[in-house]
């Protein structure tokens, strides 16, 4: 990458296409009043660029044809977005071999893609929202500034703006410098840019107050309904544990955008009742579709769905959580007492039951432990 201070304050050049002559294309540009070479050419010119010493995402905006990616070479070398993935491969096997398994997983739950199956399953087994965000997760693993182009042009609109989310997080965490081409604008109050080239209004601009790019982010809803067993088989394959739901009695929602279902939420009696006590579910199976990710949606799904169930049936609700993430957020939810923390031994099954403490995880699975209060 070039150093900001060597960019040039001030770009002007023509892209040319050629024009082909054949029967079809020369009929097509007889059928027009214009002279057509003159619409193969276009001119950017822009003056006064200023990258500030201090940013981590910059924004190059334009419809399609307006010089976007042309720019970005020209302003930070034509190999910046070389990209050597390979589809065939899971993405955790992409990342560079001196980084831990603990380096590993942070980046891929950092920039959003933190549904463990979609970390062991080859690439081109991925969604759209969930490639995108691997591509992202592994070009920061090889440079602290990384150009990224389309970003989010295949996507749903809202996933595009989780993405988003998840994007500028992960920037500010980490200091990494990121320059994203898109041709979507609906994106610059999700990514929050310390700068933007737009290619339209051939412009650079640097934020004069928190509101200089955008306006107050819009209001996404979702809604919450009870749901049938069947909806788990989509939703099964994103989930850490069982492909399987509980036994016994369970009360199952879902998480919709609009008419879509993107999230999944069980509560299953596993602790036998007794006489004169209320009785106990607990809260598991919590899934939200990975493109969906970065909106907050798991702990806001499992705080909802706990009031809607204690409003249906008198009862104690529990939950159960290994992933360090979700404990910390957990402890700042008012609506949740914490009850400690253990360890899950378990057993495993290889011909005959082997006991965990005989050498198979021996130390356990730490689990932190809660139980809603309204």
């Amino acid at each position: 990458m070039q150093n900001s201070s060597i960019i040039p304050k001030n770009i002007d050049f023509t892209l040319k296409s050629d024009i082909f002559n054949s029967f079809r294309c020369q009929a097509a540009a007889n059928s027009l009043d214009i002279d057509v070479k003159k619409k193969s050419i276009h001119n950017l010119k822009i003056d006064n660029i200023n990258i500030p010493n201090q940013w981590n995402i910059g924004l190059i905006y334009g419809a399609s044809g307006s010089g976007k990616t042309t720019l970005a070479k020209h302003l930070f070398g034509n190999n910046i977005f070389d990209i050597s993935l390979d589809e065939n491969l899971p993405i955790i096997e992409q990342l560079p071999k001196e980084y831990s398994y603990e380096d590993c997983a942070n980046i891929l739950n950092g920039i959003g893609l933190n549904s463990v199956p979609c970390w062991i399953r080859p690439i081109k087994t991925l969604s759209n929202g969930q490639k995108a965000r691997a591509e992202a997760a592994y070009l920061m693993c090889k440079n602290d500034f990384v150009c990224i182009d389309e970003w989010t042009s295949v996507v749903d609109r809202t996933v595009a703006k989780a993405m988003s989310v998840c994007l500028h997080k992960f920037a500010k965490r980490h200091n990494k410098k990121i320059i994203l081409l898109s041709c979507h604008y609906d994106i610059l109050e999700w990514v929050l840019p310390d700068f933007m080239i737009d290619c339209n209004k051939q412009k650079f601009e640097l934020p004069k107050s928190d509101d200089f790019f955008f306006n107050e982010r819009e209001k996404l809803e979702f809604t919450i309904k009870e749901v049938e067993r069947e909806t788990w088989k989509y939703f099964s394959k994103y989930h850490y544990l069982s492909e399987l739901l509980p036994g016994g009695k369970i009360y199952l929602y879902g998480l919709f955008h609009n008419e879509n279902q993107i999230g999944f939420q069980c509560f299953a009696n596993y602790t036998p009742h007794k006489k004169g006590t209320k009785i106990i579910y607990h809260s598991n199976r919590t899934v939200i579709h990975p493109d969906y990710n970065g909106l907050g949606l798991g702990i806001k799904t499992i705080n909802e769905t706990s009031k809607l169930l204690k409003e249906k049936i008198d009862c104690r609700i529990m939950a159960k959580f290994s992933s360090l993430p979700v404990f910390k957020a957990m402890k700042k939810q008012t609506q949740w007492i914490f009850l400690g923390q253990s360890r899950l031994m378990g057993k495993m099954k290889t011909g005959g039951n082997m006991s965990r403490r005989g050498g198979f995880r021996e130390a356990g699975v730490k689990t932190f432990n809660f139980e809603f209060k309204e």
